[in-house]
């Protein structure tokens, strides 16, 4: 079992910067595919970016790529997610997951077995 737990989100301008951490329990933390999902009120969870076990391979949505970069460090059983250039539209409960993932399908939610509890971002002026 793999317990994950977010933290790093708030309210901020448009054009500005946030930082998640998602720290993960367990020993086996190094093996799973890492992601972050975000979902607005009513609209569906959607994927916003993933890295491999291996920290080989990243992938983004097209909605923040070259805004977001995720990186892990197994050292800390830890996952982040910098967001700079935020947008109105990037206002979600955003939340981080694990799974044993093969990145051709990193962008499904339903492969992944374990999430964090979710944390606010609102992008606001």
């Amino acid at each position: 079992q793999v317990q994950l737990v977010e933290s790093g989100g708030g309210l901020v301008q448009p054009g500005g910067s946030l930082r998640f951490s998602c720290e993960a329990s367990g020993r086996t933390f190094g093996r799973y595919t890492m992601a972050w999902f975000r979902q607005a009120p009513g609209k569906e969870r959607e994927f916003v970016a993933l890295i491999t076990s291996n920290n080989d391979n990243t992938s983004y949505a097209d909605s923040v790529k070259g805004r977001f970069t995720i990186s892990r460090d197994n050292a800390k059983n830890t996952v982040y997610l910098q967001m700079n250039s935020l947008k109105l539209e990037d206002t979600a409960v955003y939340y981080c997951a694990a799974g044993n993932v093969p990145l051709p399908v990193g962008a499904d939610p339903y492969r992944y077995n374990y999430w964090g509890q979710g944390t606010q971002v609102t992008v606001s002026s």
